[in-house]
């Protein structure tokens, strides 16, 4: 049995979830509402607070799916209720972001300046202060658009090895590689 799959879900106050015949799962919270279709052979079934993910057989595809289904329905909940938050910095010297509305102005050492549009879900914010390297800011409650527009904003320029510059994870640790001194 899955340990991810078996664990419950607790729906906490204020949030609804609803599965119709097609096995679309609905979350609505405070924070807003997100949908998510379900593999028809998954089993959802809602109890007393809490919400338990089962499988029809222990197939290799249903003991994959069992935990994969049951980690997004809670990433679901947690987004409707709390929200997520990713944190990246551009580490390089005249490296600059900024944004107005939804569009973010980003200058990473190119020749021009790149216009990155952020999907209506997301909220962007750009801080930079005088020491510090600039900031961005993503938030909202969609846990799998969030990794996937900073992975898309840190691939417009990846930490190099050797200075560290790029966009990078707030926190992320990069392995360094020392310079062509080091091999004398």
């Amino acid at each position: 049995m899955s340990r991810v799959g078996k664990k419950p879900i607790a729906i906490p106050a204020g949030v609804t979830i609803t599965v119709d015949a097609a096995n679309v799962v609905k979350v609505k919270g405070p924070k807003g509402e997100l949908t998510e279709t379900i593999d028809r052979d998954i089993l959802i079934e809602i109890k007393d607070g809490q919400l338990t993910v089962g499988r029809p057989t222990d197939q290799i595809r249903h003991r994959a799916l069992h935990g994969l289904y049951r980690a997004l329905i809670s990433n679901m909940v947690v987004g409707v209720t709390d929200g997520f938050k990713k944190e990246m910095e551009l580490v390089g010297v005249g490296f600059k972001a900024a944004n107005t509305g939804n569009t973010l102005d980003l200058a990473l050492g190119y020749s021009h300046n790149i216009i990155f549009e952020i999907p209506s879900e997301l909220k962007v914010a750009t801080v930079t202060e005088k020491g510090q390297n600039p900031k961005i800011l993503l938030e909202g409650i969609d846990k799998q658009l969030i990794g996937q527009v900073a992975a898309k904003l840190r691939s417009l320029r990846k930490p190099e090895p050797y200075k560290g510059k790029g966009v990078k994870y707030a926190g992320e640790v990069l392995r360094r590689k020392a310079g062509k001194a080091a091999g004398k």
